[in-house]
């Protein structure tokens, strides 16, 4: 009894076995390479957490807790196995402006609320929407955060000086440094034509960070950056006055940094899907993000979103169940409990490497080709896309490519609608249009523009068998096309309406049904129009 509920409620939120046990059933290969995935993933995200953590305005901690926590919920109840979940860039810049404005505290309050609309997001089902965006934004949208996670690499080549500022790297450390990033990329290039007994990006981590040390290299390493050292997050609400002052600060914020972390994370959806064969989950994604958040803004963490450089990093390591995804967050937690000192040991160089073979495997090279190929419209829209994506902000470049393929689109449709013309067969010194393409606001001009009163008999059928009357703009049209006959004193019918059709007509009161009508349409049913219902 008690197993067949759990498996009920397993159920009911998308479960399934098979995400962290494969059907293949549980093997200690399984296990070596979703640890070390996970373990590649960890090391990873420890410079990230810290980096973005500088770009907020708070402590080091704070990225790290927000990488654990948003991390570890996100594994075990995401949408998708495979995707790795912490702080990341693009909410880090949103949220420094408050932490400026208002402190640390107003944050956590902000997070907590941003966790919440997201839940809300994941509860009234909106991850959906997600499929309306495009396969040219999608490629845009992967090509400019490839160049965007690049572009962040740069950063690591400065300096932290005593006074608080950055300076570029030279001469010696310079070189240094970027012969250790050619090297960490060579081997995750090279390594796994030799051998994929261990992931190459671990190896290479290991490799170069034993070389280092042995050999005394000068370069930065992670303990550079800031302390890794912590204790458990501790639970607290955050201090902030509860009131709708506090309200009217934080609800921006929270409304911004929800959507974006949630069009940031389906999108990562999508993209770790199409590399593992993996189909919906994005309500359940928006379920989880929420809850991560939630937790994360009373354990003192930044938040977070899913995160396409070490999902990446993970998937081409080998991890496709939840168990990478699992052990990478508690393997962020031992490295703050216990291994710090080790951490802070690991050169940036290498990590930078990682990064760099993330970008080369991330970014669709093969658009390049496609934008000779496809439709002019959608070279625009790529380009287009990952231009704002780099320029701007993630969020903004998937709705403004959605917005320009939706106009393209509109104006595509607008010029396919065309009326052929004959006299009816069935009706006396009746005529005929027949209707093709669909009937919407782009194209009611051309709608009006099809037809002739002046020059019609007394009797105009309009024929949708192959059309469809879409909105109210339409339903504006052939109101006015109506009105237009009436005022000759001529009349015009509607004939062969789909079911959505004739609903979205009956219910504006526009039809008058004078048969008997057939609600399976296997009739010619005509429909009278009644003027007025729109106005003037």
């Amino acid at each position: 009894m008690i197993k067949s509920t759990i498996s009920q409620f397993a159920n009911s939120i998308g479960f399934n076995k098979d995400e962290y046990i494969p059907k293949e059933g549980v093997s200690p290969s399984l296990f070596k390479v979703e640890l070390l995935s996970g373990l590649t993933v960890s090391l990873a995200l420890v410079p990230e957490a810290i980096a973005f953590a500088f770009v907020a305005g708070v402590t080091p901690l704070a990225g790290l807790y927000a990488a654990f926590i948003v991390g570890l919920i996100t594994a075990i109840i995401g949408g998708r196995p495979g995707m790795i979940s912490g702080a990341t860039g693009a909410l880090a810049v949103v949220m420094v402006a408050l932490v400026a404005d208002h402190g640390v505290q107003y944050l956590f309050a902000t997070v907590v609320l941003m966790g919440i609309l997201q839940l809300l997001a994941g509860i009234f089902r909106l991850g959906k929407f997600i499929r309306m965006v495009p396969q040219p934004v999608m490629l845009g949208f992967v090509n400019g955060l490839a160049i965007v996670i690049g572009l962040s690499q740069l950063h690591q080549f400065q300096i932290l000086n005593l006074d608080g500022s950055f300076t570029w790297m030279s001469g010696d450390v310079l070189i240094q440094s970027l012969i250790f990033v050619f090297l960490t990329m060579l081997i995750i290039w090279y390594l796994p034509k030799v051998t994929k007994i261990i992931p190459s990006t671990l190896a290479a981590i290991l490799f170069v960070t034993a070389l280092v040390i042995l050999l005394d290299i000068p370069i930065p390493r992670v303990g550079d950056l800031a302390s890794v050292s912590g204790g458990l997050p501790v639970f607290a609400i955050p201090t902030v006055p509860l009131n709708i002052e506090t309200f009217l600060i934080i609800f921006p914020y929270a409304l911004i940094l929800s959507a974006i972390g949630l069009i940031e994370s389906l999108l990562t959806l999508n993209l770790v899907g199409e590399l593992t064969n993996k189909r919906g989950g994005a309500s359940q994604e928006c379920l989880a993000q929420g809850f991560a958040n939630t937790v994360t803004g009373f354990f003192g963490g930044m938040g977070g979103c899913a995160m396409i450089g070490q999902s990446m990093i993970n998937v081409k390591s080998g991890g496709r169940t939840r168990i990478a995804g699992i052990s990478a967050a508690i393997f962020l937690l031992i490295f703050i409990l216990y291994t710090s000192s080790l951490i802070e040991l690991i050169p940036i160089a290498s990590l930078v490497g990682v990064m760099f073979m993330v970008v080369i495997g991330t970014f669709a090279w093969n658009s390049l080709k496609l934008l000779f190929v496809v439709p002019k419209s959608d070279a625009l829209v790529i380009i287009l896309v990952t231009l704002v994506t780099v320029l701007e902000d993630l969020a903004i470049a998937v709705v403004v490519g959605v917005i320009f393929s939706a106009l393209v689109f509109a104006w595509k449709s607008a010029s396919r609608i065309r009326a052929n013309e004959r006299a009816s067969l069935t009706e006396k010194n009746a005529k005929v249009y027949e209707i093709e393409g669909p009937l919407f606001f782009s194209s009611t001009n051309s709608f009006l523009e099809l037809f002739k009163p002046n020059m019609d008999p007394e009797l105009v059928i309009i024929d949708f068998a192959n059309s469809k009357v879409i909105d109210q703009s339409a339903l504006k049209a052939i109101e006015d096309i109506a009105e237009r006959y009436s005022n000759l004193g001529k009349k015009v019918k509607l004939r062969h309406l789909s079911k959505d059709c004739h609903r979205l007509l009956s219910r504006t009161g526009q039809l008058i049904v004078d048969s008997d009508d057939d609600p399976d349409y296997g009739l010619a049913v005509d429909y009278d129009i009644k003027l007025g219902i729109f106005g003037k």
